[in-house]
């Protein structure tokens, strides 16, 4: 690429529809794909205590959300490519780990999406009874679907009135809280600051990745990157929204704290916000703020099609999935068959109770902020700052390595730290990138398809040159990481682990403590010693480039 003041995908997609957006709408999307209000805060107030709570609402926003939103968008001006993380990964670390970026992104919609229209009807039945009787609530989780499947095939640019609309909504409600709860301080928000007999790091290890979840999502705006007309309204979008996301959880949580107290009871089943206005406006007002909820699951699902269509979409055209799914609509200049898809599935996963897949989905988020940051590393040295003309970071070499350690390091904690179900769990999902990608390779080629001197492949193995390496690499790291955990939470669970896993899940290997431990052992002791295997053999026979 002989321009590196903007790069543009060289292989694009063709098709798709572009359109001219403003920086409000971008700031109201990624209040969508991250926020859409602060429910979900109240679950860690029992664990953490008021203090605490609020002390982490805000510091996550600097040391995790602020970082995550400059790298997004510095990449996202650089590179305003469809597929975005996908694209990046992939020019900073080759196909294999492009690949696993965006698989990683989109299963985690996949699987997650369903949860959001289970919530709508779910909060609805509180005031339509007849939501109750399961003909009636898949009768109107499916009209669900459909409404919003219709809205993103009409365009990204309906998508962001509906997310406009929808934010807007949001916000009111969230206000009259803040506004509602201040006018009525009877209590110190941040006393205690951690429940009485809890340390400070077992109050941390309960929340923090309550918190991480909650500022997680930036990246998704940048799936949609090649559809907007106009890429350098993203980093104006992001200075909007991080503020507003920031302030949407902190402010009402400290409304709410000092109207209302009871910080031990608040959680889902227990006191939330919408208590605030019943409280001291009146029933109807909890009911309105009911509505609100609603609203707010609605804006995550309208936002999560319209992010997690495009993952599957842009690497089909890279030939590493299904072909059928770059089919884009010639009237609406939108991926048709990749928005009908996640709609099936979606349709599909609503009527289950699949609580553990969602167990998974975490640790897929907290792998894209890893890689991410050594993403922006390597594309820092590959298109230096001083030759473009389009949105930075501004700053010397220690804050931008600062940018992208710090998010790294937070989620590799948090995978440690959220229990030991989730940190085995994880490396099950986690692994089907790797055991995707030899899948998809070895049946649509990949990039070789597009390019065969560019992306030439190993003979032997059918994979791209240097495959085996980055095995090598990804298995070891991953063996290292799981043995060296299991030691961790052997310590970190040891004395209560063995009890409340037990008591949490009666039967099967997650209520075995020990058993996870031991899997945990064995799996990373096997893994370093396979993957130390394949990264000999690769550098020996099969080097990466």
């Amino acid at each position: 690429m002989d321009d590196i003041k903007r790069v543009s995908r060289p292989d694009g997609v063709a098709g798709l529809k572009k359109h001219k957006m403003k920086s409000i709408q971008i700031a109201f999307l990624l209040f969508c794909l991250v926020a859409a209000g602060a429910f979900g805060i109240e679950d860690m107030l029992p664990g953490s205590g008021p203090g605490l709570t609020v002390i982490m609402l805000m510091v996550f926003a600097v040391v995790w959300a602020h970082p995550i939103s400059q790298i997004v968008s510095e990449l996202s001006a650089l590179m305003p490519s469809e597929g975005g993380i996908y694209v990046w990964v992939k020019e900073a670390l080759g196909e294999f780990w492009g690949f696993c970026m965006g698989w990683w992104g989109t299963v985690s919609i996949y699987l997650s999406s369903a949860t959001y229209v289970v919530l709508i009807v779910n909060y609805s039945s509180k005031f339509i009874p007849a939501l109750n009787d399961p003909f009636v609530s898949f009768t109107v989780k499916l009209a669900i679907v459909v409404f919003f499947v219709v809205i993103n095939l009409m365009g990204l640019k309906e998508v962001g009135a509906i997310s406009t609309l929808l934010s807007v909504c949001i916000l009111i409600g969230f206000a009259a809280v803040t506004v509602v709860g201040f006018a009525n301080w009877q209590y110190n928000p941040i006393l205690p600051v951690t429940p009485e007999g809890q340390s400070v790091i077992d109050s941390l290890g309960g929340s923090i990745c309550i918190v991480v979840w909650m500022y997680c999502g930036y990246e998704c705006v940048s799936n949609m990157a090649g559809e907007i007309e106009n890429p350098e309204v993203i980093p104006k979008g992001f200075r909007i929204a991080m503020p507003m996301i920031a302030a949407s959880y902190i402010l009402p949580t400290i409304a709410g704290l000092v109207s209302l107290g009871r910080w031990d009871e608040w959680g889902t089943d227990g006191i939330g916000y919408g208590d605030v206005l019943t409280e001291f406006l009146g029933y109807g007002w909890g009911v309105a703020f009911l509505v609100i909820a609603i609203l707010s699951q609605a804006a995550i699902f309208n936002s999560y099609i319209a992010a997690g269509s495009r993952g599957f979409f842009v690497m089909a055209d890279d030939r590493l999935c299904p072909k059928f799914l770059v089919k884009v609509s010639k009237k609406r200049g939108v991926p048709v068959l990749s928005i009908l898809l996640l709609g099936v599935f979606t349709a599909v996963m609503m009527n289950f109770d699949f609580s553990t897949l969602l167990v998974i989905v975490g640790p897929l988020a907290l792998m894209i902020y890893v890689v991410l940051g050594i993403a922006l590393l390597i594309i820092r040295k590959k298109y230096p700052v001083d030759s473009r003309d389009c949105w930075y970071i501004r700053g010397g070499n220690i804050k931008v390595k600062l940018y992208a350690f710090v998010p790294m390091i937070i989620a590799v904690i948090a995978l440690l730290v959220n229990g030991t179900e989730y940190f085995l769990l994880g490396f099950v999902s986690i692994g089907s990138g790797l055991a995707a990608y030899i899948v998809f390779k070895l049946i649509y080629g990949g990039l070789y398809k597009i390019d065969s001197q560019k992306y030439p492949i190993n003979p032997k193995t059918k994979f791209a040159k240097g495959d085996i390496t980055r095995f090598g690499v990804f298995i070891l790291s991953f063996g290292v990481y799981a043995l060296a955990g299991s030691f961790f939470l052997q310590w970190y669970e040891g004395s209560w682990g063995p009890e409340y896993y037990l008591e949490m899940y009666e039967s099967g290997l997650i209520s075995d403590f020990a058993a996870m431990i031991n899997v945990a052992r064995v799996g990373g002791a096997v893994g370093t010693a396979a993957g130390t295997l394949l990264l000999l053999i690769g550098i020996k026979k099969d080097p990466a480039r």
